[in-house]
């Protein structure tokens, strides 16, 4: 029990450490719904669906490799390097070629009408991926403080420079007041949707030069059998994580293209409300990911796996219910009015997400048994469904036919990834008692949201009987954990 403790434990350290920033900045999600129009807001996620592409090309599946090698590595040096200067070297590649092809990047990109987002789209990239094998080696070494603090200082920055160009400085000039010469002039000769990458690239610098002395510290080396070996295991991880920007991000292009930029940007704006969820998946992941493979040789490795799956599916699905029961509250907290139309999606998209945490969580059979040509199978397997509902049935049912793909794409690499681990690995998980979890939260969101929407009364006290239900059939591991 006293290993559930340090899972949790470092769960939540990381948790925090990665959570904490991503809400502070879901929270300017109003602020650019609140500046933006609907084309505007659909350049902006236009600009970081290319950023998610590319971080997953640049960084090839290393920072997986780099945990995967780090505890078996005995020589930490050659191990770091190599890795830094294997992202290193993709990295600058990637500079001469987006700087010398820019015409044809720009074209691409679809930023004819703003060539600008094409140098900070580069800068971020590069920035990003030289800071991957430093956090790596922060999260894997356990500095959960300083990973906190530079991710927080991060988001700091970023914050900062939104709130002044999107909120304050337009709020001044609406008002009649005056602004700095030197604020007015930057503000008048730049569009306004630029500021949101500007604040990025700056907050990336600034993270990027803390984590320098961390580089600094060790013999820099490369040993070509090692990237050999981490490359063998990393490169369908690499193929898995274009696969899941594709699950992710191809629904948004095509409702742009097959509709209009406006539904793409009101689309987008209401998907971000499933950043609930994905919050929690990404601190779970930070904390897992390294326990999983320091834990693989453990006598009651199966044993431990298996109930954290459990805990996962419990906390994932009392998420998944809360966040439909008071939906109607944040999107009027986080989301101006303008984009509520699409709010209906966000059901659905919020269980595609719990599909995929509990994916991630069954993805440690081939992780450990170095099969991650099965996750590149999984993802391009999810692609593809997400493809062909997309392009079948946006002409005919709208936007909500994508968030029914991202569903059923995700569903599928589940169920996939259990069964077809069941043999490579057999985890002893009782699908019984977690499936049934599973299912009251989805009949009372169900209920909830088609039946007793805005109805907190019956909302909420379904959501409690859920909570007592959880807690009556856990209790005795509960205290267990809690005693120890």
């Amino acid at each position: 029990m006293s290993t559930l403790k340090r899972f949790f434990k470092d769960t939540i350290i990381y948790g925090i450490a990665a959570v904490l920033p991503r809400v502070i900045n879901f929270l300017l999600v109003r602020v650019h719904t609140d500046a933006l129009p609907a084309n505007n807001y659909a350049e902006n996620t236009n600009f970081y669906i290319w950023a998610a592409l590319f971080s997953v090309l640049l960084t090839f599946g290393m920072e997986t490799a780099f945990f995967r090698f780090y505890k078996a590595e005995e020589k930490k040096d050659d191990l770091i390097s190599t890795s830094f200067i294997s992202v290193f070297a993709s990295a600058v590649l990637f500079v001469v070629l987006a700087f010398t092809f820019s015409d044809f990047f720009i074209k691409i990109f679809d930023f004819s009408g703003n060539p600008l987002q094409l140098k900070l789209l580069i800068g971020i990239l590069g920035i990003d991926t030289l800071a991957v094998i430093p956090f790596a080696y922060l999260r894997a070494s356990n500095r959960p403080i300083k990973y906190a603090a530079i991710k927080l200082i991060n988001v700091g920055v970023i914050v900062g420079i939104n709130l002044v160009f999107l909120k304050y400085i337009p709020e001044f000039i609406a008002s009649g007041k005056n602004i700095p010469i030197f604020l007015n002039t930057i503000f008048e000769s730049t569009f306004i949707v630029n500021f949101i990458f500007i604040a990025n690239i700056i907050g990336s610098t600034i993270s990027l030069l803390f984590l320098v002395p961390y580089l600094l510290k060790f013999k820099w080396s490369f040993n070509t059998v090692l990237f050999k070996k981490m490359l063998s295991y990393s490169w369908p991880i690499a193929v898995a994580g274009i696969a899941y920007v594709i699950n992710e991000n191809l629904d948004k292009i095509l409702i742009g293209q097959l509709i209009d930029k406006n539904t793409m940007g009101i689309y987008a704006a209401c998907y971000k409300l499933a950043i609930f969820m994905n919050l929690y998946i990404m601190a779970f992941r930070l904390g897992a990911e390294p326990f999983f493979f320091s834990h693989s040789d453990h006598k009651d490795a199966k044993e431990t796996y298996a109930k954290i799956l459990n805990y996962f599916i419990i906390i994932g699905s009392l998420v998944f219910v809360g966040i439909v029961v008071f939906l109607d509250i944040l999107k009027q907290l986080f989301i101006n009015q303008q984009y509520w139309e699409a709010i209906i999606i966000v059901p659905i998209v919020l269980l595609a997400n719990l599909f995929l945490g509990v994916y991630h969580n069954l993805a440690i059979w081939y992780k450990l048994t170095d099969k991650t040509r099965y996750a590149m199978l999984f993802s391009i397997i999810g692609a593809i469904i997400t493809i062909i509902i997309n392009v079948a049935l946006i002409p005919v049912v709208g936007f909500i036919a994508s968030a029914w793909a991202t569903l059923f794409a995700y569903g599928t690499m589940m169920v996939l990834s259990y069964f077809i681990g069941k043999k490579h690995y057999p985890v002893p998980y009782n699908l019984i008692k977690s499936g049934s979890y599973l299912i009251a939260a989805i009949l009372i969101s169900f209920v909830s949201f088609n039946y007793f929407r805005e109805n907190y009364l019956i909302s909420v006290g379904l959501v409690l009987a859920f909570g007592m239900l959880i807690f009556w059939n856990e209790k005795k591991e509960i205290s267990a954990i809690l005693k120890r």
